[in-house]
């Protein structure tokens, strides 16, 4: 079965959601993290993904403290990711409350640190983010493309001992028009050892279906669920 894995991404210390990583396509949901975060654990999720965008745009963790309240206030297991660029961050992080880190822009600028961080912290603590647009790779918040090609830069860190890897297709996310199925089979079949979690255009539960039939292990679901194109009662069912 498919693991579901809500989004919560903050600006402000608000529940907020882009289109397209777009920061000037901010539409607030709620004022309170903690109380969607409630929410998705009351419909008995366990899993949670939140990105901190304030962090990811100032290339340093600014919205640590609405990751210390989720984590306190919930028994979710939190992924964190959005500014972290040294093991400060990390650390930072960690002792909030976080369990796993994810990081798309030092992977792309520095790989012998995000090596490090693997050989440090763990293969099963560190996601790769390989967040893309025409399958290259884009970071900061999604504003600086480069000139990395989505596949071989997944496969060159499952080699390093990534496990989990995060990919979303930003020309899809938020737009509510279908995730990148036919991306996502190319990536599995290339690299099956990583636990591949797709994120970005999920529209409403045929899409959830049609990426578990395609063998995608997770999912992770923003705007249709804030827009009420998905249920938590269809999560859970």
């Amino acid at each position: 079965m498919i693991e579901i894995i809500p989004a919560i991404d903050i600006i402000d210390g608000k529940c907020v959601r882009l289109s397209q990583g777009n920061y000037n396509e901010k539409k607030v949901y709620n004022e309170n993290p903690l109380e969607v975060a409630k929410a998705f654990e009351d419909a008995g999720i366990r899993r949670l993904h939140l990105v901190d965008l304030d962090g990811a745009k100032a290339k340093r963790i600014i919205n640590h403290k609405v990751l210390e309240q989720i984590a306190k206030h919930t028994s979710l297991t939190i992924d964190f990711g959005g500014g972290i660029q040294t093991e400060d961050d990390i650390d930072i992080a960690f002792s909030a409350g976080a369990s796993m880190i994810s990081s798309g822009s030092i992977a792309a600028k520095d790989r012998y640190l995000f090596v490090s961080w693997i050989a440090k912290y763990g293969g099963d603590k560190i996601i790769l983010g390989a967040d893309c647009k025409n399958r290259q790779i884009a970071v900061s918040g999604w504003e600086e493309p480069t000139s990395l090609y989505v596949v071989p830069y997944i496969g060159n860190y499952a080699q390093y001992g990534v496990q989990k890897v995060i990919c979303t297709d930003i020309s899809k996310d938020g737009m509510l028009q279908g995730p990148a199925i036919d991306l996502y089979k190319i990536i599995m079949n290339y690299i099956p050892s990583v636990y591949l979690i797709a994120s970005g255009g999920v529209s409403c539960m045929q899409d959830v279906l049609d990426l578990e039939a395609a063998g995608v292990p997770a999912v992770i679901l923003g705007k249709a669920i804030y827009e009420n194109k998905i249920t938590l009662r269809e999560l859970i069912r």
